[in-house]
């Protein structure tokens, strides 16, 4: 390991360590709070709602039928840079096969200038997160972090069970475009 990739493993785990002592210390002030834990396969994903840079909401209820790609970020996370072109290229490439990815930036308002900057580079639609805890998934503590889920609306992929969140090339091929060859009705396409 040469030397900027340790400078960027140790500051990764410095980040994740306060990251956790964060959340079990906000966890402890407020159980209702920390429910990622009831996040479950197979169930109905928790509705999200990305209020976009340019003025729109688009939430995951309205689309059922496509797969759906929840994706948590920001402009100081570096394993999130490095998603999200990749990220943007898969969603350019499936987007006529019905996949929508959602980008949540957990960057301050005072950072808006750099997410536009980001975001402006990207194939899919994104916005501020109002908080870190957003209901149904908890609190966002470790990023990049992604939700994937199905045409019926079921969650496929709980980002809080990944030991390494981050997607790649082969993680996508593997896990969504099994999703994206099912039709609507669980058939393939």
């Amino acid at each position: 390991m040469n030397s900027e990739e340790f400078k960027r493993t140790r500051r990764r785990w410095l980040h994740q360590a306060a990251s956790l002592g964060l959340m079990a210390a906000g966890a402890a002030a407020s159980p209702v709070r920390a429910r990622f834990n009831e996040l479950t396969l197979g169930q109905l994903a928790p509705p999200l709602t990305l209020h976009t840079l340019d003025g729109r909401s688009i939430s995951t209820r309205d689309l059922v039928g496509q797969v759906v790609i929840a994706s948590f970020w920001a402009t100081w996370c570096e394993p999130c840079r490095e998603e999200l072109p990749l990220l943007s290229d898969y969603a350019r490439r499936n987007g006529k096969k019905g996949l929508q990815v959602l980008g949540f930036s957990l960057d301050g308002p005072a950072e808006l200038s750099k997410v536009r900057a980001v975001a402006s580079g990207l194939s899919f639609p994104v916005g501020l997160v109002a908080s870190p805890w957003v209901e149904g998934y908890g609190r966002i503590w470790r990023l990049p972090v992604n939700f994937v889920i199905n045409r019926q609306g079921i969650l496929v992929g709980n980002g809080w069970d990944d030991d390494n969140p981050v997607f790649t090339p082969e993680r996508l091929t593997r896990e969504v475009d099994p999703l994206l060859a099912l039709s609507g009705s669980g058939r393939a396409a």
